[in-house]
């Protein structure tokens, strides 16, 4: 059985479309040399768990570095939708010479949610850079029926 049915959302797939399309303008090509600008491109990893004994989902983004006030979580439309900006920076002294590395960029990720779902019935937790975002599983459809006419 599965987790979630699937909906078909075709503005998700027209927002991957678009950054497919004009993130590969900004990529470093394979081979060119590094002195090229490159923007990265950060997409937090989600995996959704289902709890058949409590009836729920659970969708948990990777969000390392990140701090709660930091995330964005909007309930519109039966979507949930995660966002942020992500911004860090390291230094270092390798042999007399000093490394700073920098890299930022703001991201947001949509899943569909069970139609009906209240946006009081979502419940959301951050530890050690894991959000988890837990919701009702939507209740199974009711399974059609002959009526007989009398």
């Amino acid at each position: 059985m599965s987790v979630m049915r699937f909906y078909y959302d075709p503005f998700s797939e027209f927002d991957r479309l678009f950054d497919d399309a004009f993130s590969s303008r900004f990529l470093r090509p394979t081979g060119a040399p590094t002195t090229e600008t490159r923007r990265e491109i950060y997409r937090p990893k989600v995996d959704v768990h289902e709890n058949v004994e409590n009836n729920t989902v659970t969708a948990s983004f990777e969000l390392p570095g990140l701090k709660p006030e930091e995330v964005n979580i909007d309930v519109s439309h039966d979507r949930l939708t995660i966002s942020g900006e992500t911004s860090t920076s390291q230094q270092r002294d390798e042999r007399g010479f000093t490394v700073r590395e920098r890299s930022w960029g703001k991201f947001t990720r949509t899943l569909m949610l069970p139609q009906g779902t209240k946006s009081e019935e979502v419940k959301a937790k951050m530890e050690h850079g894991l959000l988890n975002v837990t919701f009702p599983k939507a209740q199974p459809m009711q399974q059609p029926k002959r009526i007989a006419i009398e």
